[in-house]
């Protein structure tokens, strides 16, 4: 389990992304890189960092699932996840 407090600070940097991306957004396309690095660091969305949600692990992380690939095992195996069970041929 991650500490609460690296969950939070994901949270808190994806806010920060949604926050400012029409005014990045606006100032890359002007061309005004002086006023993007003026701009907080976590405003880039490069900083975010995909977690597990269920447990905030940050490595082995499956996009199509938003989980680490550890509780992904085992929620497959309880069939927890709709459409996913175990091979076996």
């Amino acid at each position: 389990m991650a500490k609460e407090s690296m969950k939070a600070r994901e949270v808190k940097r994806a806010k920060t992304v949604a926050k400012y991306a029409a005014k990045r957004k606006a100032l890359k396309e002007a061309g005004d890189y002086d006023a993007l690095q003026k701009l907080p660091k976590n405003a880039s969305p490069v900083r975010m960092h995909n977690r597990c949600k269920l447990t905030g692990r940050p490595k082995g992380y499956m996009r199509n699932f938003g989980i680490s690939r550890v509780m992904f095992r085992e929620m497959a195996n309880k069939g927890l996840i709709p459409g996913v069970r175990k091979a076996s041929w």
